[in-house]
């Protein structure tokens, strides 16, 4: 568990927000390399490794996590020197105020920067009340003097703004507390993925990675998938546990077969496949219904239709700088994902396919 858990920080702590992935590429480019074929990289910044099979007939299988965390990028700043953001992905207004974040300009200069609160004092004369803000009302403060005085240190419109946050162990040292498991999840579990098979003979080319922009409406993976042209796709990506508000997805309790969200729906033969997969390899895992949406929803209607799914885990309190999961259950999605990628050949995939 102590490397796992080094993985886990090193990974975590990466800051690489939607469409400036460049920081996570430059990791996943570097573990993975000495362990495919070749690496290839779309045209928005992809990045996915590839096992070549010598065979043409048999299928191409894409394994896509993705690298952009949520995040800010400065829309305008004031003359008193501080910002307004607009969102990289979804944000809960209630999260974002006084959090620390660093700032990320365009020449590679990084400053801190927090995220501005209206003390209680000011709100005496409103009745003590706070009123929920919207996000591009929250003031982000570098201690700059002027709008001038920010563009003298190389900060303009544009540069993006990313939570601080350090990867920790709970007491029972069985959890993580940190940012950005979502998704450094799934690009962690890619690079372990290859490792763990880099001597398994596969019946298919496999295509591993990570896209680019999917805390933005699911982009990379219409690009991806286009140039690629995988038989099946499988996203790799975290979902949010709804355990301690009396809903589906539980720390501690395995890997998730999600068979539903609003962009995708699990199509029978995957299901199937993914229940005898997991059943007979002993994988814990839990059924979930999810609210939001991955890479899988882009991809399966992409190149005439490509049946896909998600192999995920769930954590409390996502997109926040502080996210709450189970080291136990990357173990089991990361035995689920390797006992899926062995079992894929020309038969079973044309089984899941067979309409």
């Amino acid at each position: 568990m102590t490397l796992l858990f080094d993985n886990i920080k090193e990974i975590t702590e990466l800051k690489a927000t939607s469409g400036f992935e460049a920081p996570v590429r430059d990791y996943l480019r570097q573990k993975i390399t000495p362990l495919v074929d070749k690496v290839e990289t779309d045209g928005l910044g992809g990045i996915f490794g590839i096992r070549q099979h010598q065979d043409t007939d048999a299928p191409k299988i894409m394994v896509a996590a993705h690298m952009d965390e949520v995040g800010f990028m400065i829309s305008d700043i004031k003359a008193d020197g501080t910002f307004r953001v607009v969102e990289l992905g979804g944000w809960n207004p209630l999260v974002v105020s006084s959090q620390r974040f660093t700032l990320h300009t365009r020449d590679g200069r990084v400053y801190p920067v927090i995220s501005g609160s209206v003390p209680p004092h000011f709100l005496r004369g409103a009745n003590g009340g706070a009123s929920l803000p919207q996000v591009s009302d929250i003031v982000f403060d570098a201690g700059f003097a002027s709008k001038e005085e920010a563009n003298s240190f190389g900060v303009f419109p544009g540069d993006t703004i990313i939570p601080e946050s350090e990867t920790i162990l709970t007491a029972n040292q069985k959890n993580v507390i940190s940012k950005a498991w979502d998704n450094r999840y799934g690009v962690l579990m890619v690079a372990e993925l290859l490792k763990n098979i880099q001597n398994e003979k596969l019946g298919h080319t496999l295509i591993a990675g990570a896209n680019v922009q999917e805390e933005v409406g699911l982009r990379g993976a219409h690009v991806s998938t286009t140039k690629f042209d995988p038989e099946l796709f499988f996203a790799v990506d975290c979902s949010p546990a709804g355990d301690i508000y009396g809903g589906q997805g539980a720390i501690g309790d395995g890997t998730l077969i999600r068979f539903y969200d609003p962009g995708h729906i699990m199509l029978p033969n995957m299901k199937d496949f993914l229940l005898t997969t997991a059943e007979e390899a002993g994988i814990k895992y839990q059924y979930y219904a999810a609210k939001g949406g991955t890479d899988a929803g882009a991809a399966h209607l992409k190149n005439g239709g490509v049946p896909s799914t998600t192999i995920g885990v769930c954590a409390r309190y996502i997109h926040s700088h502080q996210t709450l999961y189970a080291m136990d259950d990357f173990l089991e999605a990361q035995a689920f994902l390797q006992a899926i990628v062995k079992r894929l050949d020309r038969s079973t995939v044309d089984l899941i396919k067979n309409y």
